[in-house]
Parts: structure tokens; sequence; C-alpha cells
């Protein structure tokens, strides 16, 4: 049984594997994946992998967790720059596509964990559209948004911009590549255009509707 690092150095040890497992299960998957791979990747010795983590799954399921919780506050950090909830989406979409570009392992690794962890798949899908739901909850009863179910809503958006950035982050010339290899931005007149759908949607009215509507008033 492991147990969490009681020091700065070894909280260190653990992120380390941690990236080091990312890149591994992103590059070779997770049946090919070894222990001795991800330990040498990480420079830790493999005895020293036992203090952290119970099994090459242990690490696996908790590395959906991680990379859960840093996407997360990606989103929940670009959404607070965000005056309103049109604002808000757009900085929480333009968050999460810079982490998928930074760390497109997101995309194979929560797949894959369909099969070799379901429940952390899972718990994953509805932690980022429980935040979502509480947002939308919000913008609705202040009547930022149109008449929506935020629930639905909320799992509808994530298809959004899982879709989006799997098209044109990973897949920046429309051919299926290597997980990480060429990831990119999201072009501007893209994001413009998914972000306008997003608000229609959503009963919101475009910044730039908005704006004519107020200065024929």
């Amino acid at each position: 049984m492991t147990a969490e690092p009681r020091t700065k150095r070894g909280e260190l040890t653990k992120a380390k594997l941690l990236e080091a497992a990312e890149r591994v299960f992103a590059e070779q998957g997770y049946q090919a994946a070894s222990i001795s791979r991800i330990t040498e990747r990480a420079n830790v010795a493999q005895g020293t992998f036992y203090l952290y983590f119970a099994s090459k799954l242990d690490l696996f399921e908790q590395l959906v967790e991680d990379l859960n919780r840093r996407v997360r506050a990606a989103m929940s950090d670009g959404a607070a720059r965000g005056g309103n909830r049109a604002e808000a989406e757009r900085e929480g979409f333009r968050s999460f596509f810079a982490f998928t570009a930074e760390h497109p392992a997101l995309y194979r690794v929560v797949r894959e964990a369909e099969y070799v962890a379901p429940g952390a798949m899972r718990r994953h899908y509805e932690r980022i559209v429980e935040g979502y739901i509480e947002g939308l909850t919000r913008a609705k009863a202040s009547g930022e948004i149109g008449d929506v179910d935020p629930e639905v809503a909320a799992w509808a958006l994530m298809g959004v911009g899982e879709m989006i950035g799997m098209r044109y982050v990973l897949w920046p010339t429309g051919e299926q590549g290597a997980y990480g290899s060429g990831a990119t931005p999201v072009p501007e007149p893209v994001f413009d255009e998914m972000v306008a759908f997003v608000q229609r949607a959503l009963g919101v009215a475009p910044p730039s509707a908005s704006a004519t509507t107020e200065e024929e008033s």
C-alpha cells in the first residue's frame, strides 16, 4: 500500500514519475508501456516507484486524475477571466485548447482509460461536467443564457471542445498521426466560429451583435 509523499523531495519525485508516465503512455500505450521504461524516463530507481504507486494500473489511474485536475484548473482560470458567461465560455475553451496542445497525452490516456480503468474515465468527464453545470446554472438564473438544461448543455459543450481539439490541435493537417506530433493551437477563425456556435446554442448573442443593438438603441 502506498502513501502520499510527506516531503518536498517526495512530491517532486512523484511528479517526475507522473510526467514520465504521461509521455510513455502517450507514445506507447498502456499495454506496451513498462514500469522500467517509465522510471528510466523519470531518472528514478525502479524500487522507488513502489513508494508512490502500487502498480502500473495504480499509476495510470492517478495519471488520469492528475491530468483531470490540471485541465480543470486551466479551464477554471480561463473562465474566470470572462466578465460574463459568453466571455467565460470563450476563455475557458481557449485555455482548454492551450492545455491540450501542451499535453496531447490527455486524449490517448483518457481514451485508453475506457478499457483499462473505466471508472477513472467516467470520473474524468463527470468532474469536468460538474463545474460546467454550476456555471451554466448561475448564468441561466441571471439571464445570461437562454432556457437550456444546464446538464445537457454541459455534456454537449464538452463534446464540442473535445472534437474541435482533436481535429485542429492533434490533427492539424487533417490526418491522424501520433499523439503529440505536430500539436498546434486552434486557428483563430475556427475558434471564433466554434465560440459563435456555442453562444447561439446557449441563447447568447455574439458580442458584435450586442454592440450593434446598443448602438442602434
